[in-house]
C-alpha cells in the first residue's frame, strides 16, 4: 500500500505542479546556499556547514556550476561580484561586457577572452625537456649539455653551501668577471643541411601539442632572407619594451620594486640598448596583469596607443619570465658567469584544426623570421643560452608590429644576477639582428 506522502507526490507530478515546486525549491536552496557562503566569508571562518556542503553537492554542482565554482573561492565578494562571478563566470564574453560596457568591447577583446591567452601561455603542451637541446644539437659541444645538467643537479646542494660561500666572499675581495660581446662565431650553420622541414624543426623549434606549423610557414631560406634591420635613426623612439605580465619575479626579487623582477630586467635591457648600442628605447612599466587571464586584452589597447603616439617605433619586445619546477633551473655559463637561459615564443594563430579566423596577424611571417634570426645568432655566438623557439596556437598581441618578439627570460627560480647577466648577450644579439650584422648576407 502506498504511503500518503508518496500518493501526494504522484498526484502533484500528474497535475504539473510537482515540476514547478521542484524548480522553485532548487532556486530557493541555491539562493540560500549563496547567501550562507557570503556570510561565512564575511565572518572569515573556515568551518563548513553540513547542510551547505550537501546542498552544493546535490543541487549546485549539476544545476548551477558557476555558483558552485564561486563558492569554492576564498575571496570575499560583494553582491555585484556574487552575480558576476557566480552566474557569468561560465560566459567570459558576457562578463567582460558587463564589467566594461558595451561600447568598450571590441571584437579583438572578445577574441582574447574566449581564448584565455593570459592563462594559456602558462601551460605547455610539451614536456620541458622538449625545449632543450640534446647532445646531438649541431651548435653544442657534447660536453656543454652535460655541464648544463651538472649545473641544474647541483642547484640544491649549492643552496646548502650558500652561507659558507657568503662568509668566504666577505673575507676576501673577489673581482667579478665582466661581459664582453663576442666578435667571432663559435659555430656556423650549414644552411643547405636545413632545407628539409623536419631538419629545421629539429634544429630550432618546439611545437606545442595545440598547434601545427607546416612548411608554408617555416622555410630556412625565407626566414633568413627577411630584412629585420631597424631603418630609422635614433633621433626618435625605435624600440618599445613592455611586460604583459609585469608582476613576474625571480627568486631574490623584491615584490613591488620596479628595479626588481621582470620590470628591473626590462629597464636593464633598455639601458644596455641605449648606452652600449645607441638605440632609442621606450620602456613601458604599466601593469596589465591585475587579473592574469585578462593581461593580453588589457595590454592591447595600451600598446596600440603607444605605437600611435610614437609611429617611429619599429620593434616591440614583450619581456616575460618562464615558470619551471623548483628543482630545474634555466642557467648556463657564459664567460665564467652564471647566466639565465631564455626562449623566444611565437603564436601561430592556428590550432590543429586550422587558422583561427578571429585572430589575424598580417605580420606572422615577419614575427617568425625575427625569432628565427635571433635564435640562429644566439646559437652561433652564445651556444646554450637560448632554448628552442616555442610555437603555440594563439596570437599574444604579436600582430601589432612586424618586428615583434615575445621573450621568456629565465624563470621564477633564477636569481637577479643570472637575469642581468642574460640581458647583456641578449642585447648584443638584438643589435646583431637590428643592426644588420646577422644574418650574414651576400
Amino acid at each position: 500500500m502506498k504511503s500518503r506522502p508518496r500518493r501526494i507526490y504522484l498526484n502533484m507530478c500528474k497535475s504539473g505542479k510537482g515540476l514547478k515546486i521542484i524548480l522553485i525549491t532548487i532556486v530557493i536552496i541555491s539562493f540560500v546556499c549563496g547567501c550562507m557562503e557570503l556570510f561565512r566569508e564575511k565572518e572569515k571562518t573556515e568551518t563548513s556547514l553540513p547542510f551547505l556542503e550537501t546542498a552544493q553537492q546535490l543541487v549546485m554542482e549539476p544545476y548551477l556550476p558557476g555558483i558552485r565554482r564561486m563558492c569554492e573561492g576564498s575571496r570575499r565578494m560583494s553582491g555585484d561580484s556574487f552575480f558576476l562571478k557566480g552566474l557569468l563566470s561560465q560566459y567570459p564574453g558576457l562578463l567582460f561586457a558587463w564589467e566594461n560596457g558595451e561600447e568598450s568591447v571590441t571584437e579583438s577583446d572578445y577574441d582574447k577572452i574566449f581564448l584565455s591567452e593570459g592563462s594559456d601561455e602558462d601551460h605547455k603542451g610539451l614536456p620541458e625537456e622538449a625545449l632543450d637541446y640534446g647532445d646531438d644539437a649541431m651548435h653544442l659541444e657534447k660536453n656543454l649539455e652535460s655541464a648544463f645538467l651538472k649545473e641544474n643537479s647541483s642547484y640544491l646542494s649549492a643552496q646548502e653551501k650558500e652561507q659558507e660561500q657568503e662568509a668566504e666572499a666577505e673575507a676576501e675581495e673577489v673581482q667579478e668577471p665582466t661581459f664582453t660581446p663576442v666578435e667571432e662565431k663559435s659555430y656556423r650553420y650549414q644552411w643547405e643541411e636545413l632545407s628539409d622541414y623536419e631538419a629545421l624543426i629539429k634544429a630550432f623549434y618546439a611545437v606545442d601539442s595545440t598547434t601545427v606549423a607546416g612548411e608554408e610557414l617555416l622555410r630556412a631560406d625565407a626566414l633568413r632572407e627577411k630584412d629585420m634591420r631597424i631603418q630609422g635613426s635614433a633621433d626618435e623612439p625605435q624600440i618599445l619594451i613592455y611586460h604583459t605580465h609585469s608582476r613576474e619575479y625571480f627568486s631574490d626579487s623584491t615584490p613591488g620594486d620596479e628595479n626588481s623582477g621582470i620590470l628591473g630586467a626590462g629597464e636593464y635591457l633598455a639601458t644596455l640598448l641605449r648606452e652600449q648600442y645607441g638605440y632609442n628605447v621606450i620602456h613601458n612599466t604599466d601593469c596589465y596583469d591585475q587579473e592574469r587571464d585578462y593581461a593580453y586584452s588589457n595590454s592591447l589597447p595600451a600598446i596600440e596607443a603607444v605605437l600611435e603616439q610614437y609611429p617611429s617605433i619599429e620593434a616591440v619586445i614583450d619581456l616575460h619570465r618562464d615558470a619551471m619546477p623548483e628543482d630545474r633551473r634555466l642557467v648556463t655559463d657564459i664567460q665564467g658567469r652564471p647566466t639565465a637561459q631564455f626562449m623566444f615564443f611565437n603564436g601561430l594563430c592556428r590550432t590543429k584544426k586550422g587558422a583561427i579566423e578571429q585572430l589575424e596577424n598580417p605580420y606572422l611571417a615577419d614575427n617568425l623570421a625575427l625569432s628565427f634570426q635571433m635564435q640562429a645568432a644566439c646559437n652561433e655566438y652564445y651556444p646554450g643560452i637560448a632554448r628552442r623557439i616555442y610555437l603555440k596556437a594563439y596570437r599574444y598581441n604579436m600582430h601589432l608590429c612586424p618586428k615583434s618578439l615575445l621573450i621568456e627570460l629565465g624563470a621564477q627560480n633564477n636569481t637577479e644576477e643570472e637575469i642581468r647577466n642574460a640581458c647583456e648577450p641578449l642585447a648584443h644579439v638584438l643589435d646583431l639582428v637590428f643592426g644588420g650584422t646577422e644574418p650574414e648576407r651576400q
